[in-house]
């Protein structure tokens, strides 16, 4: 019998309906095979955080100088690539942690996103309260997908079509325009047009939120009172 407060995550419905998913996945499977043996899931997932390291600092040292952005640019890089693979490599060779692996994937996750969006907000191209606006929105859809995972068994892992891959290319592309276009208030007065995007996405993220709760409460509540 399954313990209530731990949920099995290798019973996990996986959904995924980004644009990119198909090809990433060809991508990733190619990768596998070609993967030394030392490489481990593990290592994969630490690199993972490196490479958020890597924005964090590019984003923060951008104060010096807009060709420090290239440092984040490469940073977003690394960390798809141990992102993407620690759990595709982990399910190749059949040595899947599924609760171990869960945790840790996704503990990493957030700490990921907290370092890409404090180091923008410490730059000078996005102002820290919007950044923190948009972490908001993705913690939100966060636990909302974590809370689907717990009650219905599926976890969700694209929104509107798009994907942790698909953000990430958006933000590299934003980086290479702040590289592009610099840190002018340009025409929106005391916030950038970084601001008004960034924190134009933080929004979508949270309306995102409020829908699927309101959604996923009445899947809940038609399938208890089918149970009755």
């Amino acid at each position: 019998m399954t313990n209530p407060l731990h949920p099995a995550p290798a019973q996990l419905d996986r959904i995924q309906q980004n644009y990119l998913a198909k090809a990433e996945r060809r991508l990733l499977t190619w990768f596998c095979g070609r993967m030394p043996a030392w490489v481990t899931p593990d290592l994969l997932t630490l690199l993972g955080v490196i490479g958020a390291f890597m924005t964090f600092a590019g984003y923060a040292a951008s104060n010096y100088g807009s060709a420090w952005l290239l440092l984040a640019i490469m940073g977003y890089t690394v960390q798809w690539f141990g992102d993407s693979m620690d759990g595709s490599l982990a399910r190749y060779r059949h040595i899947e942690r599924p609760s171990y692996g869960y945790f840790i994937d996704h503990s990493c996750d957030g700490l990921v996103v907290l370092l890409i969006l404090a180091g923008m907000g410490l730059s000078p191209f996005v102002t820290m309260d919007v950044a923190m606006i948009a972490l908001a929105g993705y913690l939100l859809l966060s636990i909302h997908a974590y809370l689907s995972a717990r009650v219905l068994g599926e976890f969700k892992l694209s929104y509107l079509s798009a994907g942790p891959t698909e953000l990430r290319l958006m933000l590299m592309t934003l980086t290479a325009m702040m590289m592009q276009l610099g840190s002018g208030p340009g025409l929106f007065g005391a916030w950038s047009g970084f601001d008004i995007f960034v924190g134009t996405v933080g929004a979508i993220l949270i309306i995102l939120f409020i829908i699927q709760t309101l959604v996923t409460g009445r899947r809940l509540a038609r399938i208890e009172a089918g149970q009755r």
